[in-house]
């Protein structure tokens, strides 16, 4: 009976459901101003419930958790069945048991990225290299999914399944390697974990580096919460062991271009050793300043809080979309009336202002391979 009442209700809103089986599309995309955006859509998220959960009332356990969302939006979405427990609705005052499933179904909003397209460096049967724009992620993650390179490469290019076999942080531009199948994937894995891939990265960074090559060795410290890293001394109980070579390629005195060579890969480890040189990436606000960046303002993540707001910055190698590409920049969108985020496309805490980090993936090398990808604007100086 419940179940046939929910589907009445969503059959009476002209609702679709998704879940991550249903491809990006082109028409997922709204262009503007420079701005790639994703077309809202309802989404189905499935979680089970963890030990530490069991216990809470429904209602509880969402507002607790998952705080994006006002309190009073988890008592509606309980009573009128957006949100579930094993496929069935519940009062607001239902105790959930470890391993139950729960479904929250909402009007999904995804952050937006730089509307770059994503150029294809060199296409092989099972093998594809892309040049990957800053600003978006390589795949699903967080509230990303088809704003991410994996997801564009599919709605604009059809091209599934991919495989990428390392991965750029978002802001991070360059090379990047997808394998198209899962066989080759693995071979790619294996030769990374043997140690025999060699990385190469150019940044441009603060002040005049030194002429002779540098290595830093210095330990890569991680906080999740802050979403940073530290660098420690190679003999601290702190942090994983790490290794970064520095080459000096130019410099006109103020910002110098760096090749840089990681022989380890921790978080932002090419960031923080730069930092630890005393010549910090010039436009990485996030280890440019000693102190650590409040990620919860406005609900960013860190490298958004750090955001550069009074330097206008280029893009990385891809070119701003045609404007043929922005034919619906002025289309509307359903709203939801449920929705916390809804008029606007970018969800609460995101906004459209946003720039590229300017360190680059060059070069990836291995036995009988290399591929490579082009400088960007930024690195002439």
């Amino acid at each position: 009976m419940m179940k046939r009442k929910r589907e009445e209700k969503n059959e009476c809103m002209d609702i679709v459901w998704q879940t991550p089986a249903n491809p990006p599309l082109p028409q997922d995309y709204i262009f503007r101003n420079g701005i790639r955006f994703v077309r809202p859509y309802y989404f189905e998220f499935i979680a089970h419930v963890k030990n530490r959960w069991a216990g809470k009332t429904i209602v509880d356990l969402f507002a607790e958790e998952f705080k994006g969302r006002p309190y009073e939006y988890y008592v509606s979405a309980v009573k009128c069945g957006r949100i579930q427990v094993d496929g069935e609705m519940v009062p607001v005052s239902y105790v959930v048991k470890s391993s139950q499933k729960i479904s929250h179904f909402l009007h999904r909003h995804e952050p937006p990225v730089m509307a770059c397209e994503v150029p294809i460096l060199q296409k092989e049967s099972d093998v594809l290299t892309v040049c990957k724009p800053a600003s978006v992620p390589v795949h699903p993650c967080g509230q990303y999914r088809k704003n991410t390179v994996v997801g564009i490469l599919q709605a604009e290019h059809g091209l599934a399944p991919l495989f990428p076999i390392h991965r750029l942080d978002r802001l991070v531009s360059g090379l990047l390697i997808i394998a198209r199948n899962a066989t080759k994937a693995d071979s790619f894995r294996q030769e990374i974990e043997a140690g025999l891939v060699k990385k190469q990265y150019i940044a441009k960074v603060v002040g005049e580096f030194p002429k002779d090559e540098l290595i830093v060795d210095a330990n890569i410290d991680y906080n999740a919460r802050e979403g940073r890293s530290t660098a420690e001394v190679r003999d601290s109980a702190k942090g994983k062991v790490s290794s970064t070579k520095f080459t000096r390629i130019s410099s006109n005195g103020t910002h110098s271009i760096v090749l840089c060579e990681p022989v380890t890969g921790r978080t932002h480890q090419i960031r923080v050793h730069l930092q630890y040189s005393g010549h910090p990436i010039a436009n990485d606000m996030l280890y440019i300043s000693e102190q650590p960046v409040d990620r919860s303002i406005n609900g960013s993540t860190a490298d958004r809080s750090a955001r550069i707001s009074d330097v206008s910055l280029t893009s990385n190698l891809g070119e701003e979309l045609p404007s043929e590409c922005q034919e619906n920049s002025n289309e509307d969108f359903s709203l939801d009336p449920m929705c916390t985020n809804c008029p606007n496309l970018a969800p609460n805490g995101y906004d459209a202002d946003e720039e590229g980090l300017w360190l680059h993936c060059m070069r990836y090398s291995g036995p009988g391979w290399t591929y490579e990808c082009p400088y960007p604007d930024w690195a002439k100086l």
